[in-house]
């Protein structure tokens, strides 16, 4: 059976938890493999909507195992409260339908503190951080010094993890004027969440193998975007993980032979949340049409989207780096009524035409667009199931994204409802 990864192939917000859902009804095992509760997917799904941020979106699907993977950094009390929100919506949550690998770091409230006054305090330039501690979790993940979920289970592990992620964090916190944390009152909230996400708790690595080796078809779904990268993002304007298809397996502790398809979620216009270079930005009428049709606002912040024409050469970029198979191009029907419409085929820096996003912070900033203009169409494709929906300027423009970023079309997603989708290639297909 195939395996699929999902990826947004811009800075996010591309729609992925729509594209996730609509791709679980036929997946057996749904597996987060990186990034933290900063990631909002939003479903809707017979006119209920569902706002997930932690939890991976098959959880709304009954009869599919949900997973949790050692790549994503957890804020278990944040877990327990999107788990009860969840619950109230008619969705069952148990230990049968959701694990969390023993070796997931945990985001703890002193992370959120340094990750706020860092960003409050940046004179510099600041990075647009949700402020969630995201970042100084996977910080300590990588300095050793992480309490993760399996320390939960026995008490004088937690301590000394504790005590060790203290020495580090209470020389810090003095550094920018914070007071040093409550040692016993961090144990006391640590001894009293773990009987809550201890049950969930489970060798994640084993289980995905031996669902692979039964011919269970696995989703691998990642979180915020290829553009946000730490490594092939705009850095420093990213996030704190590595969010291109290659994490999926590391993510979960599989290896990369097991994933069979890539599929990049795009959106048919490009936006952006937070600081950080944008070359197709728009700060004219345009935009704020594409803002309000497209109603981009953050699921997880509220924050307005800054939007702008599509980028063919971030995509083509993304596309390569993740070694993406096919796109689910979305929001198409916000492009709806626009008489022409441009798409970025390359930038203009210092007197040259370039075919990619150069790596050098100062570059980035100075790279202009290189526009073509096509013709846009009136009809409306909102809802569209069908190629024989689309106007045909709407689908010559779905051909001319394809040849810009030498990629191909796999799913096209006409509105938030999850049956509003063509499919041109099955992803799951063997």
């Amino acid at each position: 059976m195939a395996n699929v990864v999902v990826v947004g192939a811009q800075w996010g917000d591309e729609g992925k938890g729509k594209i996730v859902d609509w791709l679980s009804e036929r997946a057996d095992v749904i597996a987060r493999f990186q990034g933290g509760h900063n990631a909002g997917h939003t479903l809707v799904i017979d006119g209920k909507v569902y706002k997930l941020n932690a939890l991976p979106s098959g959880v709304v699907r009954g009869g599919k195992l949900s997973v949790i993977g050692n790549g994503v950094v957890l804020d278990p009390w944040h877990l327990v409260k999107e788990i009860a929100a969840i619950r109230d919506l008619g969705v069952e949550i148990s230990p049968d339908v959701l694990m969390i690998a023993e070796n997931t770091p945990l985001i703890l409230p002193f992370h959120g503190e340094l990750d706020r006054a860092r960003e409050n305090q940046n004179s510099v330039a600041k990075i647009g951080t949700t402020g969630r501690g995201i970042g100084p979790a996977y910080e300590d993940k990588v300095g050793r010094r992480v309490i993760r979920v399996a320390d939960l289970a026995d008490d004088a592990t937690l301590e000394l993890r504790v005590d060790r992620a203290l020495v580090h964090h209470n020389a810090l916190r003095a550094g920018l004027g914070l007071g040093p944390i409550d040692r016993d009152a961090l144990l006391d909230d640590l001894r009293a969440i773990a009987p809550q996400i201890l049950p969930y708790a489970a060798p994640v690595w084993k289980v995905m193998n031996e669902a692979r080796r039964s011919g269970k078809r696995i989703l691998f779904e990642g979180a915020q975007g290829s553009l946000l990268d730490i490594d092939f993002g705009t850095y420093p304007f990213v996030t704190s993980s590595n969010v291109i298809a290659g994490q999926a397996a590391t993510g979960v502790g599989l290896g990369p032979n097991a994933i069979d398809f890539v599929l990049g979620i795009v959106k048919a216009y490009t936006t952006r949340v937070g600081e950080g270079p944008f070359p197709t930005e728009l700060f004219d009428a345009d935009g704020d049409r594409l803002g309000t049709r497209g109603r981009e606002f953050g699921t997880v912040t509220g924050r307005k989207r800054r939007c702008g024409w599509f980028d063919a050469v971030l995509v083509r970029q993304t596309c390569a780096i993740s070694g993406i198979n096919g796109i689910a191009l979305t929001k198409l029907d916000v492009l709806d009524g626009f008489d022409r419409i441009r798409i970025c085929t390359g930038y203009e820096l210092d007197g040259a035409v370039l075919d990619y996003l150069p790596t050098a912070a100062d570059q980035q900033v100075r790279c202009k667009p290189v526009y073509e203009e096509i013709e846009g169409w009136q009809e409306s494709t909102e809802g569209a199931r069908s190629w024989a929906d689309l106007p045909g300027a709407a689908i010559k423009y779905v051909r001319r994204v394809e040849e810009l970023i030498g990629c191909p079309v796999a799913m096209l997603s006409t509105s938030p409802e999850r049956d509003d989708t063509i499919l041109v290639t099955d992803p799951f297909a063997d």
